[in-house]
């Protein structure tokens, strides 16, 4: 039998996410009300096991919001995430006769910061290492025909197979890794490799471990700096490109390898998923284990999402749920069963459930007028009620005299009682 929860979920606050799963849907859960129940509103797309989602990257901006999602079938789309219409297509395969299945998109960034009107920015990263940026035409106007144009090309590494990818809160630098590859932070705007991690010494025993990245995060949006990485070996390590190569700090976490990290908006606390669905967060400064969120999980965890303003994290994996999290207490909030597994997750952190703002607004108009009218008219008179508090202490004497008296006569009943059996 799988290990599942039988916690009760006490509910969510308002919130957008959305879900990709193995056969290519993307499903949108809305929670509404103050403690909803997520519950999937649209699925987009029809199930096919070639349109795998391998990896997916939001620019939930309030404006002309964008969506990128990258496929097995090595097709790249780029989608409104409030109506789910697809605004490009494009497919990444640049060299001829490669299949998309052998050389499959690791790494998708959409940047933010970039964007122009009517175009966007997108990085790409495959498993041979094969990094590209690209800028493409978005505009409306033109949606029958795709302007895309490839600006910068490189190669990430040598040999090996690259795992995972992250860009920085700035989106200049990106850091690689994976098997066979130690982590390396690049330059973006040059193209250039400004740094590369050392591999950890061997053990007392004289046993090197091999280089197995699976997941990676940065600290804060702030430092490009600092980063942390987990590996195969169940091991997490943070990196510091300013202090050494080698990691500045490094724990163990379970027994199955850590496959979803990311970070919290304070800058040195993290979440790690793994392997085996046990969830935690560490605090990076110290190493030290914060606490574990309760309800396990029964399938590996594969993605992982803080809200940007709701204390909420989700996790989506190999079980086919979506659970939602209370970072404050670690409990869970609620779970989502999508029927197919998963591999990402992404927050909208721009939705705001119409029905509590409309309640607010009524709320508001009420209590104004009910300040106006005690204005207009005075204040109200109290009543008083001396009455009934007399009529209750009335009854208590009237209680307390009964049960003096049946006590009393209960004393006189047993004193005749002994009197008898003396004279007996």
């Amino acid at each position: 039998m799988p290990r599942t929860t039988t916690l009760e979920c006490p509910g969510c606050p308002p919130l957008r996410a959305l879900t990709f799963d193995s056969l290519g849907l993307i499903k949108v859960i809305e929670s509404r009300g103050e403690r909803g129940i997520p519950q999937v509103v649209e699925r987009w797309g029809d199930p096919d096991s070639s349109k795998c989602v391998l990896a997916a990257s939001i620019d939930d901006r309030k404006k002309d919001p964008l969506l990128a999602v990258a496929r097995k079938n090595g097709e790249v789309e780029v989608l409104n995430p409030l109506n789910g219409d697809i605004r490009v297509v494009f497919s990444n395969v640049v060299e001829d006769g490669v299949q998309p299945e052998d050389d499959a998109i690791a790494g998708l960034h959409l940047f933010k910061r970039k964007r122009s009107t009517g175009s966007c920015a997108l990085l790409t990263c495959t498993t041979k290492g094969n990094a590209s940026m690209r800028s493409i035409g978005v505009d409306k106007s033109m949606a029958d025909v795709a302007n895309i144009s490839v600006t910068k090309t490189w190669k990430v590494c040598g040999s090996g197979n690259v795992l995972c990818s992250k860009v920085d809160g700035s989106e200049n630098y990106a850091v690689f890794g994976g098997k066979g590859v130690e982590v390396n932070l690049w330059d973006l705007e040059s193209s250039t490799k400004i740094w590369t991690a050392k591999p950890p010494p061997k053990n007392s025993l004289g046993i090197f471990t091999p280089t197995w990245f699976t997941c990676t995060t940065f600290l804060s949006n702030d430092d490009h700096r600092k980063f942390a990485a987990g590996t195969n070996i169940h091991q997490v390590r943070l990196y510091d490109i300013s202090a050494q190569r080698r990691p500045v700090l490094s724990f163990d976490f379970r027994e199955t390898a850590i496959k979803a990290v990311t970070e919290d908006q304070d800058g040195h606390t993290i979440y790690i998923g793994n392997g085996s669905g046990d969830l935690a967060s560490f605090d990076m400064r110290t190493g030290q284990l914060l606490g574990c969120f309760i309800g396990k999980c029964s399938g590996s965890i594969r993605s992982m999402a803080r809200h940007p303003e709701l204390p909420v994290i989700a996790s989506c994996g190999l079980d086919s749920y979506l659970r939602l999290w209370d970072i404050k207490t670690r409990q869970l909030l609620s779970a989502v069963f999508l029927k197919q597994h998963l591999a990402n997750v992404v927050f909208d952190s721009n939705f705001v459930d119409k029905e509590i703002a409309a309640t607010t607004q009524n709320v508001d108009g009420i209590q104004t007028t009910e300040i106006q009218t005690e204005v207009e008219i005075g204040t109200l008179p109290v009543k008083r009620k001396k009455a009934s508090k007399e009529k209750r202490e009335k009854k208590k004497k009237n209680e307390e005299h009964e049960d003096s008296t049946v006590t009393k006569s209960k004393k006189k009943g047993r004193k005749h009682k002994r009197e008898n059996c003396d004279d007996a």
